[in-house]
């Protein structure tokens, strides 16, 4: 069961990805969290199989929290994907320099993100097992 974070502020967003991933046929375990702070603090203790970040949020925004939990070493090959409403000329460049590993616009096409989040998680576990074969070399 593919576990995920979905960092959002925005209540509604929040249930909204849970609800269109608990329908899906893939199985997701959802954690959501409404913060950056405490989303970074949920994924050290229980590393997910994929984050998903909204980008604009108060305290700390999802670039910010991205570049710290690329900080942390058993977080590092986590797929972080920017969910934003942020479709401005340079904002998706910002996303993956900021560490993360895709962008999802806003609004959400609700009939494939569940694939588009399978298959972060899918290119995640190819490149780990890419690296463990070229290391037992």
């Amino acid at each position: 069961m593919p576990k995920v974070l979905y960092i959002e502020d925005n209540f509604d967003n929040r249930l909204l990805v849970r609800r269109i991933l608990m329908a899906s046929d893939h199985g997701f375990d959802i954690v959501d969290v409404d913060n950056a702070k405490d989303g970074i603090e949920i994924a050290r203790a229980n590393p997910p199989d994929i984050i998903l970040m909204d980008v604009s949020m108060p305290e700390m925004d999802g670039l910010s929290a991205t570049r710290q939990l690329r900080e942390i070493e058993e977080l590092k090959t986590v797929p972080i994907v920017a969910i934003t409403a942020n479709a401005m000329e340079g904002d998706r460049e910002r996303t993956l320099n900021a560490g993360c590993d895709g962008y999802i616009r806003k609004p959400i096409d609700v009939d494939k993100l569940p694939d588009q989040i399978l298959a972060y998680i899918r290119s995640r576990n190819e490149r780990s097992a890419r690296r463990e074969a070229d290391s037992a070399d």
